[in-house]
């Protein structure tokens, strides 16, 4: 496995590149934004997971992510001293799996990249198309469409909408739908968040989001796709 590392701290970068290496990954190491765009456009294919320091001196994580995302759905793990729940959902909707704030031990840190390898690698053996009533979903392509038009989710709606076509039929609570969006950093994909991205699945794909039809409130239980 072969990993992207983005990083403007020397001696940081250092140390992430030989706990990485330690551990059997392959490594590519990048300082600026500028080098991680050139690897990227000649080299994308071949790498499994990418780490993206969020503050680099001639850009910014979001940029790089959205860079890969654009490309290939691989894994993107932001690094970043920044915190504040914003960021994070700004991350997450940018297409990040994972956020990491500084300073961290390796350990978490490699503990999150398994965790976002095996993820990938459940939604891999998925069916290729799952279809909801008037919505199919390509996984291989990534793609969401209704009645044939392609609907533009973030990576975080995509990501729950996946969740309920892999369970059609199932009630699933909200707390299951949390542990399977986020099964690491949960503090920052809560409750309340977990409201707004149904809400904006709802508006992109209920034809009335007032009396969904699709994703379908189980009083006191959770929530249910299809029959």
């Amino acid at each position: 496995m072969k990993i992207l590392l983005v990083e403007d701290d020397k001696t940081i970068a250092s140390g992430l590149e030989y706990s990485l290496q330690q551990e059997g990954y392959w490594t590519v190491l990048c300082h600026d934004a500028a080098s991680a765009r050139k690897v990227l456009a000649e080299d994308i294919d071949h790498f499994t997971l990418c780490l993206f320091d969020l503050q680099l001196p001639d850009g910014t994580g979001y940029e790089l992510c959205k860079m890969v995302k654009e490309r290939r759905d691989i894994p993107v793990i932001f690094l970043t001293v920044i915190d504040d729940e914003v960021n994070v959902v700004m991350g997450l909707d940018m297409g990040a799996d994972d956020y990491i704030t500084k300073p961290f031990r390796v350990r978490e840190l490699l503990s999150r990249i398994k965790s976002v390898l095996r993820r990938y690698q459940k939604l891999s053996h998925a069916g290729a198309v799952i279809d909801i009533d008037n919505v199919r979903i390509h996984t291989l392509e990534g793609k969401v469409y209704k009645n044939g038009a392609e609907i533009s989710l973030t990576a975080l709606e995509y990501r729950l909408l996946l969740i309920f076509g892999n369970h059609v039929g199932q009630v699933l609570t909200r707390n299951q739908l949390l542990e399977q969006i986020w099964d690491v950093a949960g503090d920052f994909v809560n409750d309340n968040t977990l409201t707004v991205y149904i809400k904006r699945l709802r508006e992109k794909l209920e034809d009335n989001p007032e009396q969904p039809a699709l994703i379908k409130t189980v009083r006191g239980l959770g929530y249910k796709v299809g029959d």
